[in-house]
């Protein structure tokens, strides 16, 4: 008799998501539905200062808007998250929406549970933060979730817009760290497919390599089940589709919407509770500690990981393979070529990165909440060190 493994699948306060309407109306329709009166918007700069697209979303919210802010640095540093916080605290917000990429939107969720906890400065988010002993133990302090509620318009795909977890880095030590609870989560996502034209190429494809991520670390993790594995493969279908597609064409909009549904696809089941493993928690790392954008970790990592977990067990690579074409021998070949074909980089070498870097990298990775996870175990820093120099 085949052996069955329990596992379980668990959701967030997430219940309505639009696909193809225009981010404006979308805003207006919810915010008129649940009645909120200081609609506050946390917005890319960009975006703001040189298209009109928050312009129009202010206008429509007319006597709702409650106040925009713009400026949050890539990876969320917590200044501006904390700079962001007192904005919205000043607003009387009672409704807050971040439109832009992954740093807009952790630090909207971000700013709804500080405002909960009243954190009036940068010292004030350590207790806070999610955190990993010794031992590998995950531990999550925050017992009290945020009151005021998030809705997010993503302009770009690393998916962070569907997750309870968000990201802000300390300046003070450059890690980035975790902030989860399940109210964190937006009650709702606006996927506008017309408003990430104005998303920089390099920006949507590597953020769309982010959620290729996603779906293999899925698809690749011996705690996944036919459920996740099925959204997972779904996902990368359609982002295997989509992201040259979009290269070929930056106007095709179906093609954008394809990407996006499967950047969300791709986070359902690592909101439900499949773990990610060693691409995403050396990402992580890349991106606080060394300032490597979003999107391009994934990039370089994924397919070292990919060949250095296959060293362990290459079996659970096929469906992997089979969605990439089978065009190569291994998954990860095969990986390596798509990202290259993107015009994305593929070395850390460069990314910025060099071996002075690694110890620093391999250490605070084993903090990550993904650290102990991988399907080939990490047992320590020496572990992260052989991908780092498979990926130099």
């Amino acid at each position: 008799m085949a052996h069955v493994t329990p596992s379980e699948l668990r959701f967030t306060r997430t219940e309505r998501v639009t696909m193809g309407m225009p981010a404006a109306d979308a805003l207006v329709d919810q915010a008129q539905a649940m009645d909120c009166k200081k609609v506050f918007l946390i917005a890319s700069t960009t975006l703001r200062e040189d298209t009109d697209e928050i312009a129009k979303i202010e206008r429509a919210l007319g006597s709702r808007h409650g106040g925009t802010f713009s400026g949050i640095a890539p990876h969320a540093p917590r200044a501006d998250v904390l700079a962001a916080t007192n904005a919205a605290r000043d607003a009387g917000a009672d409704l807050i929406v971040s439109i832009g990429g992954g740093s807009a939107t952790d630090a909207a969720k971000i700013v709804s549970l500080m405002i909960k906890h009243d954190v009036r400065t940068v010292e004030d988010f350590e207790p806070l933060r999610t955190y990993v002993t010794d031992d590998g133990q995950v531990i999550n302090p925050i017992t009290a979730g945020p009151d005021i509620p998030v809705i997010c318009v993503p302009t770009t795909l690393s998916g962070g817009e569907f997750n309870a977890l968000s990201g802000s880095t300390d300046e003070v030590t450059q890690h980035k760290q975790g902030y989860e609870h399940r109210n964190m989560a937006p009650v709702m996502v606006v996927l506008d497919p017309a408003i990430t034209v104005h998303t920089p190429e390099w920006l949507w494809l590597s953020t769309g390599v982010r959620s290729v991520d996603h779906a293999i670390e899925t698809l690749s993790s011996d705690k996944s089940n036919d459920f996740a594995d099925g959204l997972a493969e779904s996902a990368l279908k359609l982002l295997v589709e989509g992201l040259p597609r979009v290269k070929a064409d930056p106007t095709d909009l179906e093609g954008r919407l394809k990407c996006q549904i499967g950047a969300w696809q791709s986070m359902i089941s690592i909101i439900g509770g499949v773990p990610m493993g060693a691409s995403h928690a050396i990402g992580h790392i890349l991106g606080g500690t060394c300032d490597v954008p979003h999107g391009h970790c994934s990039c370089v990592m994924a397919p070292y990981v990919l060949q250095w977990n296959a060293e362990y067990d290459d079996s659970r690579q096929q469906r992997t393979l089979a969605v990439l074409g089978n065009t190569h021998p291994t998954a990860a070949e095969a990986l390596d070529a798509f990202i290259r074909n993107l015009g994305m980089p593929r070395t850390l070498s460069e990314v910025g990165v060099d071996e002075s870097r690694f110890q620093q990298v391999a250490e605070y990775t084993l903090l990550d909440i993904w650290g102990r996870t991988n399907p080939r175990p990490v047992k320590s820093a020496d572990d992260i060190m052989q991908i780092l120099r498979l990926a130099a």
